[in-house]
């Protein structure tokens, strides 16, 4: 083409040839032509024809031609990193949260549910110990033993329409819950039939009385019992949800942390620069976060193991103690009740070797003023960690050993057929062996008040160690987030 103003040639370092041009013009044009001959049929190869990239692709390749560029993959670490900050107090957050729950729910939900689960099942074993130490009295029942036992129904009655109200998610909580609340008007009834049989001095009264102690023992205690193993089963699951480790916000903290170093690095290995200020915030965050999980969760965890080693465990071994105590003395009672009526295969009293199995599951085979190993006082005592504990169940150990030698008495003096001395001796004044039964009651209800006090300001002091960790770790990874891409940014600006 030649330059309208002089008409010459344009300058180039090479004139073209003539027979080259003509040549490629006429390729150019049947290139063209085939070109768009293959569009409009369709059939050309060429890609993006018949298929359209996604979106997820074209981000692919943006990011590929990003990281080519020194601006660009710092555009990536710096989400890369304000990301791994974010995640670690999230994950962080949740899982103190989970634990923090759990830990609640020890002190203030599975705890008190399984204690009141223990004392239904006191109060029910109390209740018919009692209705037959009132039965042994004949006309001459008292008022307090008449109240003992109402206090004792009602007691059970309450902390049943309680469980039912506050247990939810066990099947087996709640089944035992409307098991025991159909049962226990028919055992009542039953009791007061025995009374009215026994006032009027008919010896149906005794039957209707072995029938209602069959009754609790063969129904209502059985379900009493599944209660408390299912309550402490789930006490269990709280501590070992509020004791576990967070694996998940650990693990995503030495994630992070090691990120933010190498970044730091890298940074340093590029500019000759000791310190990224951005980048360094970030790093101190996230480590005082790492570090305020670890010492946390272990302070926590300390203090829930203290409350389950030495509350948790010596309330179960008190409250087994006091059942076979409570059992105990209801075969005492039943001993001279049935006078013989009902025997075991071999021919024992039923009553008595009840009697005797109790003791030895309480105090153990021993004699002395010490408590066999094997026995629930004995476990008690080698669980109890302080004075406090152990002098009552000491006490309570003694108290046993007088309660066996004085029903060796009465038993002696039954065998020999002075029936009224034996049953003084069961039911009298304070020589007597329901004296006894009342003393060791209630220093056992001493050690487990003293345990209880023991369980709750251990878990306190676990759940405590805890406080402030969520906001905290909240707080410090967006600040953390924030430096890193502060950080970043500064390296940015030195590329505008």
């Amino acid at each position: 083409m030649s330059n309208p103003q002089t008409g010459a040639a344009p300058p180039s370092g090479r004139a073209p040839s003539p027979g080259l041009s003509s040549a490629g013009s006429g390729t150019f044009a049947g290139s063209g032509s085939a070109a768009g001959s293959s569009l409009a049929s369709g059939t050309g190869t060429g890609t993006g024809v018949g298929r359209r990239r996604t979106a997820w692709a074209d981000g692919v390749d943006q990011l590929r031609a990003a990281a080519t560029t020194e601006p660009g993959r710092l555009r990536i670490i710096g989400a890369v990193l304000a990301f791994l900050v974010v995640a670690f107090g999230a994950a962080t957050a949740w899982q103190v949260t989970d634990r923090a729950t759990a830990a609640r729910d020890v002190v203030e939900h599975s705890q008190p549910l399984s204690a009141d689960a223990a004392n239904i099942y006191r109060s029910l074993a109390d209740a018919d110990t009692t209705a037959a130490g009132g039965f042994l009295a004949g006309g001459k029942e008292t008022q307090a033993t008449r109240d003992r036992y109402e206090a004792d129904i009602a007691m059970a009655a309450r902390l049943l329409a309680k469980a039912s109200s506050n247990t939810s998610g066990s099947d087996t909580a709640a089944r035992q819950i409307a098991k025991l609340n159909s049962l226990l008007p028919r055992y009542t009834g039953l009791i007061e039939t025995a009374r009215t049989n026994n006032r009027q001095g008919l010896p149906l009264g005794g039957a209707y009385l072995r029938y209602a102690n069959a009754q609790m023992r063969g129904e209502l205690l059985p379900a009493a019992r599944e209660l408390y193993v299912a309550e402490t089963a789930r006490l269990g699951e709280d501590y070992d949800s509020a004791k576990a480790w967070p694996w998940l916000a650990l693990s995503a903290g030495v994630v992070a942390l090691g990120a933010l170093v190498w970044a730091q690095r890298r940074n340093y290995r590029r500019t000759n620069r000791l310190f990224n200020y951005g980048l360094l915030a970030a790093t101190t965050a996230s480590a005082v976060v790492l570090l305020w999980l670890a010492v946390g969760h272990s302070v926590a965890r300390a203090g829930l193991n203290t409350s389950y080693e030495d509350g948790a465990r010596s309330l179960n071994v008190l409250n087994e103690a006091r059942i076979d105590a409570l059992q105990a003395r209801g075969d005492e009672n039943l001993t001279l009740i049935a006078r013989g009526a009902v025997v075991t295969k071999d021919q024992q009293d039923f009553y008595e070797v009840g009697y005797r199995t109790g003791m030895k599951d309480l105090a153990g085979a021993g004699r002395g003023d010490a408590a066999a190993a094997d026995g629930k006082l004995g476990s008690a005592l080698a669980l109890a960690d302080d004075d406090a504990g152990r002098r009552p169940v000491q006490e309570a150990v003694e108290t046993v050993r007088q309660w066996q030698a004085r029903h060796a008495e009465a038993r002696a003096a039954d065998d020999q057929g002075d029936y009224d001395r034996a049953l003084a001796m069961v039911i009298g004044g304070d020589t007597a062996t329901g004296q006894s039964f009342d003393r060791v009651d209630t220093q056992l209800a001493r050690a487990l008040d003293h345990e209880q006090q023991q369980l709750r300001r251990a878990a306190d002091d676990g759940r405590g160690a805890l406080t402030g960790l969520v906001t905290g770790a909240v707080v410090l990874a967006l600040l953390g987030a924030t430096g890193a891409v502060l950080g970043i940014g500064r390296r940015l600006s030195e590329y505008r």
